[in-house]
């Protein structure tokens, strides 16, 4: 079996390099959406939805918006099954991950997304955004769903090393 290229939050955290973007990800069967983090690496916002064609195709536009925003980083959504068992869709973005691997020297992490584009589809729906409109926007706002709760992490993780170590 091939090299799981998915780092723990805590590896994926140690080998960030400080003032650059993450860039979530939420890969869906038809779309992918982005989400980029501020330079802080606090607030993650909606960037794009990609249109899947072909691995090679998404691959290569993935990595122009990764090279655009001088990306260090992906957070990718882990669609685990509600129990937290892993179906048909984490075995794709499993192998998406492992493709993408060799082409990309960027740190991996993944994000469970239970719920995330349910949260989001719910937001829009209180928003009053039409069917169509929330079709455009659901992807990117569920990347940046994922993205913030890895985000969330980050910071707690910086937090817990601060109390181990108080010193500046």
């Amino acid at each position: 079996m091939a090299h799981d290229p998915l780092l723990s939050h805590e590896d994926f955290a140690a080998v960030l390099p400080p003032g650059r973007r993450l860039l979530g990800l939420d890969l869906g069967t038809k779309t992918i959406g982005l989400a980029l983090s501020d330079l802080g690496r606090g607030i993650a916002s909606p960037l794009e939805t990609i249109r899947r064609k072909k691995f090679g195709l998404d691959a290569a536009l993935l990595l122009q918006v990764c090279a655009k925003h001088e990306i260090c980083g992906l957070v990718i959504g882990l669609p685990l099954n509600m129990d937290g068992s892993e179906g048909p869709r984490v075995q794709a973005t499993r192998s998406f991950t492992r493709n993408l691997a060799p082409l990309t020297d960027l740190p991996m992490t993944a994000w469970d997304e239970r719920l995330s584009t349910a949260a989001v589809t719910r937001t829009l729906i209180e928003a009053d955004r039409s069917r169509a409109r929330r079709a455009e926007l659901v992807d990117k706002m569920a990347a940046a769903f994922i993205l913030q709760g890895y985000l969330d992490r980050l910071a707690h993780l910086a937090r817990s090393a601060q109390q181990r170590d108080p010193s500046p």
